[in-house]
């Protein structure tokens, strides 16, 4: 019978705290599935800690640990697409270094591909205990738009923790963009998915490198990258202001032959222009986000370069 091999793909970003916790974590789990090899693929991005010397001390006594240095910081997303085209398993595991993805669940997804129904088993939280309510309103608020407005299937709590077959993670490879939003591809590419839910679970270590800022960016990178109505919504409101404004000018013409006093109402008219000013800001803003994503994707610059690293890429 085949042993199969599974890679773990994690990236770490200021990871020295719960990077050790993590791989004795994942060991335990990985001695309750003899039947199944494993490789730990860590993928350092730009970590300003002692995260890097951490994966290498592991690689050093643990053969099954691959370690990649990125050059600076290029982000998670470049670091779990870096994790994707390194590994060599015949499923590959999605995983944070924080301990918020049990690695408990681990088996069950597992067993669930095996049993050759699913290319996927992919995770979701149940709750967001722990999160400021404010952050949980606007996450909700974008897990329903961008459902509505795209047509990436992108379920409510989603995680990025999930295991895939290796002909899924083929075909996520296959999607060279620059602008990656990873949890949009994983629902474009398609594949049967089966969700588990879990209790969200608190960081074992350190702290969340994810501010509301960062999210809120995250999420319009998410829109712009997997949806083309904002534009429509721009020209459309471009129409529907050419309308208003004929509307205006014919009141305007009409209130002057029958009333006269044309110069009134001045304080009315500064607010309209201030509105229209800011709609036209509003729709070249969304105009610039597209060419911005499209002057990034026409340079073709890599996705992340690599520092140094102990994998094998022949």
């Amino acid at each position: 019978m085949k042993q199969y091999l599974i890679s773990v793909v994690v990236p770490c970003y200021n990871e020295q705290e719960s990077l050790p916790l993590f791989y004795k974590e994942i060991c335990r789990v990985a001695e309750g599935m003899p039947a199944v090899d494993f490789e730990f693929l860590l993928v350092n991005d730009g970590s300003k800690d002692d995260t890097l010397a951490i994966a290498k001390q592991l690689a050093e006594t643990d053969s099954r640990v691959k370690y990649i240095s990125f050059s600076r910081n290029f982000g998670k997303e470049a670091g779990l697409y870096a994790g994707l085209e390194n590994a060599k398993g015949d499923y590959v595991a999605v995983m944070d270094a924080d301990l918020q993805d049990p690695p408990d669940m681990l088996p069950r997804m597992y067993e669930l591909l095996q049993s050759g129904e699913y290319d996927c088993a992919a995770t979701r939280r149940v709750n967001r205990e722990g999160e400021p309510p404010i952050r949980s309103f606007f996450a909700r608020l974008f897990y329903k738009l961008i459902n509505k407005i795209s047509n990436a299937d992108i379920v409510d709590g989603a995680r990025d923790f999930r295991l895939m077959t290796r002909q899924m993670v083929d075909a996520i490879l296959s999607m060279k963009e620059y602008n990656r939003f990873s949890k949009g591809i994983f629902g474009w590419v398609g594949f049967k998915t089966r969700w588990l839910d879990y209790v969200n679970v608190e960081r074992v270590a350190g702290e969340t490198k994810w501010s509301f800022w960062k999210l809120l960016l995250y999420s319009i990178d998410g829109i712009v990258a997997f949806s083309t109505l904002p534009l429509s919504i721009a020209a459309v409101m471009g129409v529907l202001f050419c309308l208003l404004a004929f509307v205006m000018v014919v009141f305007v013409f009409v209130r002057a032959l029958v009333w006269g006093d044309p110069v009134s109402g001045w304080p009315s008219t500064i607010c309209i222009i201030l509105a229209v000013g800011g709609i036209q800001l509003f729709c070249m803003g969304i105009m610039g986000q597209y060419l911005a994503k499209m002057f990034m994707e026409v340079k073709h610059r890599p996705i992340y370069i690599v520092k140094e690293s102990n994998v094998d890429r022949s």
